[in-house]
């Protein structure tokens, strides 16, 4: 049988954030109806955890498809040359098992976490905002940079990162590509001052992003953390906004944001206040007026790698992209 291998760099010719964003409504709207199954990933830390493994399995219904996404995470990668996310995901037919892609997660968890925080930002974020704060200047500082502008009209982008060089290569790097000033500034404060949207992506382990700090209105994006021990926003600032996610079950267990602001007695399991997938099938509802603060916290799920990765196939059966090998999976004789 075959296989069609997918790598890094033809994920990102064949993903475009537009078409993401739209294959991430279309799973989180599946998921909210009961079409998706996903148990809790499971992770295996190195020792001193300077690094982990990650397996996350997912099933959709109606398209017919299960897969895994295996990856590693490695922090200290961060401003090497190497990825801080790395692996693939494992695509398969529902109807007799049969393995069609493996694709590089890489560039899959790159683009499909914008992309959810896309979604998020179309649903929650005001209809007029238009200055954007990105906290990081990572990987995810710049897909989330494609995926806001996609989603709202920004203006104008500031930046802020530990190491100032980054925030100010990152500022001019993405100029050339964004034609809107994009600042580099020289603190958290300093970016989210007024801001309409923000967005935390930062491997961050303490808090970054200070309740205090929020102006009125806005919309965050908060995506660096997916464990439930590491955060980027205080308790306050959990607090004083109206928290969405992309899945309860899996935020009551790895959302270190919601749950150590819970352990400090700042909010409690009903401070959730539904899933991006409830809002798309209505069951829900988002923001209740222009001053509210609303929060939309990520912790990344399987079926959303999963119809990333369909999307990607489909489009590369179509060009023909890829390498396809004979990988087995036919019944042999017995002798």
């Amino acid at each position: 049988m075959n296989l069609r291998i997918i790598n890094q760099e033809q994920v990102e010719s064949l993903l475009t954030m537009e078409a993401c964003i739209g294959a991430m409504e279309d799973v989180l709207r599946a998921l909210a109806e009961g079409d998706c199954d996903l148990p809790l990933r499971r992770i295996m830390w190195l020792p001193e955890k300077i690094g982990a493994l990650g397996l996350m399995p997912a099933y959709w219904g109606s398209r017919g498809i299960i897969g895994l996404k295996a990856v590693t995470y490695f922090p200290g990668n961060e401003g090497t040359d190497q990825d801080t996310h790395q692996g693939a995901v494992l695509l398969y037919e529902a109807k007799r098992g049969r393995l069609m892609a493996m694709v590089d997660a890489t560039s899959i968890t790159a683009i499909r976490t914008a992309a959810v925080s896309g979604v998020a930002t179309k649903l929650l974020a005001r209809r007029d905002a238009s200055r954007l704060a990105i906290i990081g200047s990572g990987v995810q500082a710049g897909t989330h940079l494609s995926a806001m502008r996609i989603c709202r009209n920004i203006k104008h982008v500031r930046v802020c990162s530990k190491t100032p060089d980054r925030a100010e290569a990152f500022a001019e790097s993405q100029s050339a590509s964004h034609p809107m000033p994009i600042e580099a500034v020289a603190s958290v404060a300093d970016a989210v001052d007024g801001a309409d949207i923000i967005c935390t992506t930062t491997s961050a382990t303490e808090p970054v992003l200070m309740g205090e700090w929020i102006s009125p209105g806005a919309h965050i994006n908060a995506v660096g953390s997916s464990v439930a021990t590491a955060r980027e926003l205080d308790g306050e600032a959990v607090r004083r906004s109206t928290l969405f996610v992309d899945r309860r079950e899996s935020a009551l267990t790895e959302a270190g944001d919601f749950l150590l602001a819970k352990k400090e007695g700042h909010v409690g399991d009903d401070h959730i206040r539904g899933e991006l997938g409830e809002l798309l099938i209505g069951s829900t509802s988002g923001r209740t007026d222009a001053a509210q603060i609303t929060l939309f916290k990520s912790v990344g799920l399987a079926v959303e790698d999963l119809a990333a990765a369909l999307c990607v196939y489909e489009a590369a059966e179509t060009a023909d992209v890829g390498t396809t090998v004979c990988f087995g999976g036919n019944r042999r004789e017995a002798y």
